[in-house]
């Protein structure tokens, strides 16, 4: 079955996209056939795996938007294991086009419909916003990864996103669960973010990931060559703690269990 995984935060600049690329190309890398799903009009995590969607032809705007068109025509290749459907800035328009729609919160999960078995994971970068986009996401998913910036201005706003995200349970999607919440930019050594950290520990338990995202030069580095740092750098802590994400998600979809 195809665990679809919303990586969301409406703050941006907490590392979505980041951790979008690590996971997927780590996933990728233990054989668990992968789909990126870029849900953001930035495109950021298109341009970080060197897509030029400018050159690609359909993305994920043409698939909501274009009931007749069939998902796989917007796919391309990363990888062995990873796939891609990309994005750019038409999708900005997707949130005024769709509000005529009838129920609009649902567009994206019948479009993705016919990709149902095809892949073992489906990561979504969701854009940083409580959005349309956003919510269709969380319509389409069985969890919800939050990435949070160890600063306590993120602490302020993750709240808002678990609100909304218990809310899209009650009323559209009684499936979508809290994955977890994963620490990044940890910096080493500073009492800012070990009290964060220890916050964030103590107002979410165990939805907070044992792994922390240190922060290091190497990410940018890496974005600089469109590689994941899983890639770039494989003995890097930063890329052993993607790897252990992507290894924690793999042994709770074995174990069923996503609580």
């Amino acid at each position: 079955m195809t665990q679809i995984i919303s990586i969301a935060n409406q703050k941006g600049g907490v590392g979505k996209t980041t951790t979008a690329i690590n996971i997927g190309v780590a996933l990728a890398q233990m054989k668990k056939k992968t789909l990126l799903l870029d849900l953001d009009p930035q495109g950021a995590l298109s341009a970080g795996l060197g897509i030029k969607v400018g050159e690609t032809g359909d993305t994920i705007y043409d698939v909501i938007m274009d009931e007749d068109l069939p998902p796989n025509q917007a796919i391309y290749p990363v990888q062995a294991y990873l796939d891609i459907m990309p994005a750019d800035n038409d999708l900005a328009a997707a949130e005024i086009e769709l509000i005529p729609e009838l129920r609009r919160e649902l567009v994206l999960r019948n479009a993705l419909e016919p990709l149902t078995g095809w892949y073992d994971f489906i990561l979504i970068d969701c854009p940083p916003s409580l959005s349309l986009l956003t919510v269709n996401a969380l319509c389409t998913s069985s969890g919800v990864l939050v990435p949070l910036q160890c600063e306590f201005f993120a602490i302020r706003v993750v709240q808002v996103l678990l609100d909304s995200i218990n809310r899209t349970r009650d009323r559209l999607n009684p499936n979508l669960e809290l994955t977890g919440i994963l620490a990044t930019m940890y910096s080493t050594g500073t009492i800012h973010s070990r009290e964060v950290l220890e916050q964030l520990r103590s107002l979410y338990g165990d939805k907070v990931f044992d792994t922390i995202i240190y922060k290091s030069i190497r990410f940018a580095e890496a974005s600089v060559a469109n590689k994941a740092i899983v890639e770039y750098s494989g003995k890097h802590k930063g890329s052993r703690a993607y790897k252990k994400v992507a290894q924690a998600l793999v042994e709770r979809t074995d174990n069923e269990s996503w609580n």
